[in-house]
């Protein structure tokens, strides 16, 4: 049987985000992984020092709203410290917020690896270019990565944490940087080149492209052809920086959090998350457990008071109608007083099972954190200090 590796009963982030380069917050969608991002990043920013930087590769534009900021984009954006201040915060260092740009950092990557400035320039002009950047299957999970890279290999944060997309699609931004790699050196991509490679070449010489040529005609044939025998010259270029961001993720500097709530299918996605990184041999530095019921659910004096509510309701009706008339006739205030208790009966069972489930996942984080349920909507930093305490306890 395993170890359980949080037999201490460790629950706050903080030692971890301290010792730590890069924390990439991944999870199911709806589980508050955006959120927790920001709160984590937030938090850090406010405590420990330095630079904190959030960035989000999920293309929805929730953290800006959370981070009280009308928008921002590729390039990082530093959150107005006067914020904090409202919020009654003096930070000790400073929060910037990025949101990726795929056609940005497409460009920016071309720039980065073409071989010269002609190849470049074919590269940006071909009409394909955008398209097949912006709908290529692994363009989004890639260039997040690379872009990750890139800012942590810059020196300009003391920490970085990503929110990523939900779990399924985390999975392929981390294996985004091989499938590229593999890309490039895939039978379809010779396939796809072969006009552009080969001066003997005639469409009607092939089956393959015999068919395509009626579909699609010559030309456009020909403009994939060239366009990726010059996105080839960078081939180079991207298997060594996919092998790069490899090693960055197993890097000791790096770190996971899983990020779920206690309902049935989102633990059973972060069970599929932890086993996915285990395999990989990524290292898992905490689980966030998000809406859960509060511990005082559990406290043995609170569950007799509870049951005292339901067996004497009657009795207990009588002496309160009795101290304070206007509370209603004693018949109601039993009623109130039994669903009270037989209410907070039913809330000790899930919070039982929850329990329960924060020990199985224990087993595998040296971290489990738990966030309660929030009373209100999160839509500013204030909200997100006030979130992140929960995970700073």
């Amino acid at each position: 049987m395993a170890k359980r590796r949080n037999s201490a009963g460790e629950t706050s982030l903080e030692p971890l985000l301290a010792a730590k380069e890069i924390v990439i917050c991944c999870g199911s969608g709806g589980v508050g992984k955006t959120t927790t991002a920001a709160a984590a990043a937030a938090m850090a920013a406010a405590n420990l020092g330095g630079k904190v930087l959030v960035i989000t590769v999920d293309p929805a534009r929730r953290l800006a709203n959370a981070l009280g900021l009308e928008r921002f984009g590729n390039v990082e954006t530093q959150v107005p410290p006067q914020l904090f201040t409202d919020a009654g915060v003096e930070p000790r260092g400073e929060l910037w917020a990025a949101m990726l740009d795929t056609k940005q950092s497409w460009d920016e990557l071309v720039r980065s690896h073409a071989p010269d400035a002609a190849t470049r320039d074919a590269i940006l002009a071909n009409p394909l270019y955008e398209n097949i950047t912006g709908r290529f299957v692994q363009s989004h999970d890639y260039i997040a990565m690379e872009r990750l890279y890139e800012i942590h290999a810059s020196g300009r944060y003391d920490l970085i944490v990503v929110d990523t997309p939900p779990t399924r699609n985390a999975i392929d931004f981390l294996e985004a940087p091989d499938r590229m790699a593999d890309f490039f050196s895939s039978r379809l991509l010779r396939w796809l080149t072969v006009p552009a490679r080969s001066r003997v070449f005639t469409f009607a010489s092939k089956p393959f492209y015999t068919a395509a040529d009626r579909i699609l005609g010559s030309q456009f044939l020909q403009d994939i052809a060239e366009f990726f025998l010059l996105f080839q010259t960078m081939y180079d270029g991207f298997v060594e920086r996919a092998q790069a961001v490899t090693r960055t993720l197993s890097d000791t500097r790096t770190t996971f959090v899983v990020v779920s709530t206690l309902e049935a299918s989102p633990v059973r996605e972060a069970d599929y998350f932890i086993e996915a990184l285990r395999e990989r041999k990524f290292p898992l530095g905490a689980v966030v457990l998000n809406k859960a019921l509060p511990g005082w659910f559990l406290d043995r004096g609170s569950t007799g008071a509870a049951k005292l509510l339901c067996s004497e309701a009657t009795p207990l009706a009588e002496a309160v109608t009795a101290a304070a008339p206007a509370v209603g006739e004693p018949a109601q205030v039993a009623r109130v007083l039994s669903e009270v208790g037989e209410s907070f009966l039913n809330f000790q069972v899930v919070a039982k099972r929850e329990a329960e489930q924060r020990g199985e996942l224990s087993v595998h984080a040296d971290v489990v954190a738990t966030v309660p349920y929030a009373d209100h909507d999160i839509t500013d930093l204030a909200g997100l200090l006030e979130l992140g305490e929960s995970l700073w306890r």
